[in-house]
């Protein structure tokens, strides 16, 4: 017995030796470091941080996050990363984009997945962008559907491309539904700075604006605290103003950031355009519930947006991409 109970000893000695390897690298989790130059509930950056802490809970990566970096900072703060042992590095790189390209060139073996307006930079060096024009559009067309002035008020961050295409897909879609439409456009010039954002609304309200496209933090309040309507961008705000945010164009990032973290995990991460993951069609984006407004916007219009919806997923529809700096268009 005790023989046998050695060679069983033996026999299982030699099979955990053998698949040590493999459990310790199915064990082994990738290291990921973010860095942010705006607050993490910042709505732009906070569809970043929620893919990556949703594939930190399921325990696929170790995540480290930097957030209120600022543009001198970032350089050093990309290095220390770099430096730190991260296989996947991720954020903005739009008002730093020389200084994190040297980085990524400096660390050819660290895999960048950078928000950018530039191209991705071989090897290692991929872009992403928040392709949310189609849910644009379709909010869009719920603004022109509800608005009574015809005055739409909207306020933007910067005058980039980023926020143009989606501010000019809005514009088409209220378009679409109400071609009396006029709109008044404005930019604050930050990217986080609500009480500017609000005084911006605040004027457009004053001369009959009576919905808001929120792209900014602010804006929303402004609309609630006149009793106006609002339309959301990026995230859905409807549960902090139910009955002011009447529809959302949402972004999820979980499509880009998964298959950065598999491509990574696998050897095979390159340098891409992430930008088409955050299109419908790859669940990247959508329209948000209509919620507490489901029986508030006129059927014809919710029909309308619904078979656009249809006609955006079975490819029949297309929205066009327009990066140009949108115009007032209110006298």
């Amino acid at each position: 017995m005790k023989l046998l109970n050695r060679r069983h000893a033996v026999v299982l000695a030699t099979a955990l030796a053998t698949l040590a390897p493999a459990l310790a690298l199915a064990q082994a989790k990738l290291k990921v470091a973010a860095i942010y130059t705006v607050p993490f509930e910042q709505q732009w950056v906070s569809r970043l941080h929620k893919a990556l802490k949703a594939a930190e809970a399921r325990g696929e990566i170790e995540y480290k996050a930097s957030e209120n970096v600022s543009n001198a900072d970032y350089e050093r703060v990309m290095r220390e990363y770099a430096t730190g042992g991260n296989a996947l590095i991720v954020g903005e790189a739009f008002a730093v984009e020389a200084a994190a390209r040297k980085v990524a060139k400096d660390f050819p073996k660290v895999s960048f997945l950078l928000g950018s307006s530039g191209k991705p930079q071989a090897p290692n060096l991929s872009v992403f962008d928040n392709y949310i024009q189609e849910p644009a559009f379709l909010s869009g067309m719920v603004a022109g559907g509800v608005t009574k002035s015809n005055k739409i008020g909207m306020v933007g961050g910067f005058p980039i491309p980023e926020v143009n295409r989606l501010m000019n897909a809005f514009m088409a879609g209220a378009k679409e539904v109400n071609p009396k439409v006029e709109f008044s456009v404005s930019f604050i010039n930050s990217w986080f700075d609500p009480p500017k954002a609000k005084e911006a609304a605040f004027a457009m309200i004053d001369k009959g604006a009576d919905v808001m496209y929120a792209e900014r933090f602010g804006v929303s309040d402004a609309a609630k605290e006149k009793n106006k309507l609002a339309i959301g961008n990026v995230i859905n705000t409807q549960a902090q103003y139910p009955d002011t945010v009447v529809a959302s164009a949402l972004w999820h990032m979980e499509p880009s950031i998964d298959r950065a973290i598999k491509l990574v995990k696998e050897s095979k991460f390159s340098a891409e355009d992430y930008g088409p993951y955050s299109m419908m069609k790859h669940k990247g984006s959508e329209l948000a519930p209509l919620g507490t407004f489901e029986k508030k916007v006129p059927t014809e219009v919710v029909a309308k947006v619904r078979a656009k919806e249809k006609a955006i997923l079975d490819g029949s529809f297309s929205v066009k991409v327009d990066d140009n700096q949108p115009k007032s268009t209110a006298k």
